[in-house]
Order: structure tokens, then sequence, then C-alpha cells
């Protein structure tokens, strides 16, 4: 009965560590959810700067409009023609920039979702695991105290047929 016990003290010790490390990993897995998060809002500030920049942009357009209505000789029209060239490859290098951290972060935001559902599923897991540790812990707990019992009755039984004999 001593090994049983021990036995079952040894079971319910694996499944306490088996629990800790299930919460470690919890908590692993919330640390790197923070810094997702954290990786997203400077991802949503860097396309503030962005537009702007793109804000910015317009108004050079504007002011370059402006520009070529007053600009009378051939050398102003070059010069103006360059700084459109230049603009218009601004423009794409920033669509190009934008589309690239539209795409980081649509990426970002799956891997967010995956590791929320992970984080959710290792949840249920662990409270699945902890209701049964406790079931089972009743269960030894009331088996003990039925083998305890029997022991009385035994001693006293014995006892008794000692004294029986004593008697006879």
């Amino acid at each position: 009965m001593e090994a049983d016990v021990s036995e079952m003290r040894n079971e319910l010790q694996s499944r306490d560590s088996l629990w800790r490390r299930m919460q470690l990993e919890c908590q692993q897995l919330h640390t790197e959810l923070l810094k997702i998060k954290k990786y997203k809002d400077m991802q949503e500030i860097q396309i503030k700067h962005q537009t702007s920049h793109v804000e910015l942009t317009e108004q050079l357009e504007d002011k370059n409009t402006e520009l070529l209505l007053f600009a009378e000789s051939q050398e102003l029209q070059e010069h103006l023609n360059k700084i459109r060239n230049h603009v218009y490859r601004e423009e794409q290098s920033h669509r190009s920039e934008q589309g690239r951290t539209k795409t980081e972060i649509s990426d970002l935001t799956k891997e967010l979702h995956q590791k929320e559902i992970t984080i959710a599923t290792i949840m249920e897991k662990a409270s699945l695991l902890e209701r049964q540790l406790k079931m089972e812990l009743e269960t030894k707990h009331k088996l003990l105290a039925k083998q305890q019992l029997l022991e009385f009755h035994y001693q006293v039984i014995q006892s008794e047929n000692t004294h029986l004999k004593e008697m006879v």
C-alpha cells in the first residue's frame, strides 16, 4: 500500500511538473505576443509617417505646377521635368515600400492570430489536465481513506481473533 501511495505521489508530482511547464510555455507565448503587438504598433507609426510623406509630395507637385505657370525659359522647363521625374520615382518607391509594409503587417497579423489560437488551445488543455488531476487526487484520497479504514478493521478483527484464541 505504501508503494501504491508512493507511486500516486510520483504520478501527481510528474503531472504537476507537466502543468508548470505548460504554464511557462504560456508565459513565453504571451511575451512573444506582446513583442508582435509592439512591432505592429511600430509599423502603424511608419505608415502614418509615410502618409505625411505622400502629402508633402503632393504639396511639392502643387509647387511644381505653379512654377510651370511662371516658367518662360526652356532651361526652367527642363529643370521642372527633372523634378517631376524625381517626384515620380519617389512615389513609385513609396508605393512599393507601402505594399511591402502592408504585406508584412498582414503576415504579422496572421502570425498573431495563430499564436492566439495556440495559446487558447494550450489554456484549454491545461484546464482539462487540471480538472483531471483534481479528480484523480480526490479519488486517491478516497482510496487512501478506505485503505486506512480497512487496516483499522483488520487490526480490530486481528485483536478479537487473538483474544478468542486465548479464550479457547
